[in-house]
């Protein structure tokens, strides 16, 4: 599947359950792991979980299966790997101390693309 149907398969998926700023990073240039991320916070763990396991279900009913997956029970962050995209969701506070669009904007990310 195109990644770029598999990145609306899951924003669709974080919408849905109204998931707060919705950012892709396009790491292609600099990461061997992946070519994207998607990074969307929660509002608590609950809300996490419940995020990732939303998106756990959309890919699934479009026929791909992830990776793997980290934190899904936690909620404080969850990772779902779906190979050419990561998916990120945290809590406000999580995103806020690793800031992962930071770091990957000063490793050169070629653009941060805001979801409104």
């Amino acid at each position: 599947m195109q990644t770029d149907t598999v990145i609306n398969i899951v924003i669709e998926a974080l919408e849905d359950l109204k998931a707060r700023d919705i950012k892709i990073l396009d790491v292609h240039a600099i990461s061997s792991i992946t070519d994207t991320m998607v990074i969307a916070t929660g509002n608590s763990s609950r809300h996490v979980a419940s995020l990732a396991r939303n998106v756990d279900i959309k890919i699934k009913e479009n026929g791909l299966r992830p990776l793997g997956d980290e934190g899904l029970d936690a909620g404080e962050w969850a990772l779902i790997d779906l190979g050419d995209v990561i998916v990120h969701v945290m809590q406000a506070e999580t995103r806020e101390f690793y800031q992962l669009e930071k770091l990957w904007g000063e490793l050169g990310s070629k653009h941060l693309t805001p979801i409104a």
